[in-house]
């Protein structure tokens, strides 16, 4: 019997997402197919019967719309929600912004995905020149963070986003589940990702296999020292998941056409 009951997700696509395009701390909103996503999660939860009394996003707007969505289908909407920076998606630096295909094409698929994916590899940082730079350090959002715009990342591994947001899980969001609230956590892909590795112990070597699609609900079971009870599950149509799955994995490989045009030449 779980003790302690979470659930985990991905927020719904966004526009960068559909352009398969790095989006990072890139402040984009929900595409209409994300729309569709946040509202369909919504419905399938209100449909389990779950009742929220949490909800903890990032600050950028695709984990906040995703969240709003889907707690006007449950019809609770006056559940607070907290926002931090610390639940952001990775910094992925000076990729921001291309797009993974063509990076794959140019790079290599592996390259492409031990960037995306691996646990310990950095990307290139951004620097002040990037078309994205002033954009993201001039947003008003991270003068609330606790740390100076300074000492805000330039660049991510998933292990430096581990490090970042292990604290906030610890100091905030602990306390509130085990004070025995039902908590909703709409983050991105990689914050959600380094929460699973934590909370499973998903080695450095496996977590480059873990993929999460847009709009999926994570359950988590946990006992009282908060261990999982089991594997995570996927609520939802199993198979329409791992179709969601496959295409996030196929954004870092080269599209077919390409690919042929590039062995023709």
């Amino acid at each position: 019997m779980a003790k302690y009951r979470l659930v985990l997700l991905r927020h719904g696509e966004g526009a960068w997402n559909k352009e398969n395009r790095f989006c990072s701390w890139v402040d984009q909103k929900l595409s209409s197919d994300g729309i569709k996503e946040a509202q369909n999660c919504g419905k399938h939860l209100k449909a389990l019967g779950f009742e929220f009394d949490l909800v903890f996003t990032s600050v950028l707007s695709r984990s906040i719309q995703t969240a709003w969505l889907i707690l006007e289908e449950m019809g609770q909407e006056w559940v607070p929600i907290q926002s931090s920076w610390r639940l952001n998606e990775r910094h992925y630096g000076a990729l921001i912004g291309l797009n993974r295909a063509e990076m794959a094409l140019n790079h290599g698929e592996e390259q492409v995905k031990i960037w995306r994916r691996s646990y310990d590899v950095t990307p290139p940082p951004i620097a002040e020149s990037h078309p994205y730079y002033e954009e993201i350090y001039n947003d008003r959002r991270y003068k609330c963070s606790d740390v100076s715009q300074d000492n805000l990342p330039k660049a991510e591994s998933l292990k430096d986003v581990l490090d970042r947001l292990l604290p906030y899980w610890n100091e905030k969001i602990v306390p509130e589940l085990k004070s025995g609230k039902m908590i909703l956590i709409s983050a991105h892909g990689n914050s959600s990702r380094a929460l699973l590795k934590h909370l499973e112990g998903i080695s450095d070597e496996d977590i480059i296999n873990v993929t999460l699609p847009t709009g999926v609900p994570i359950l988590l079971e946990l006992d009282e020292n908060l261990h999982p009870l089991g594997p995570h599950q996927f609520l939802g149509d199993q198979e329409a998941i791992q179709a969601a799955i496959k295409k996030v994995e196929d954004q870092g490989k080269v599209k077919s056409a390409e690919k042929k045009w590039w062995k023709s030449c």
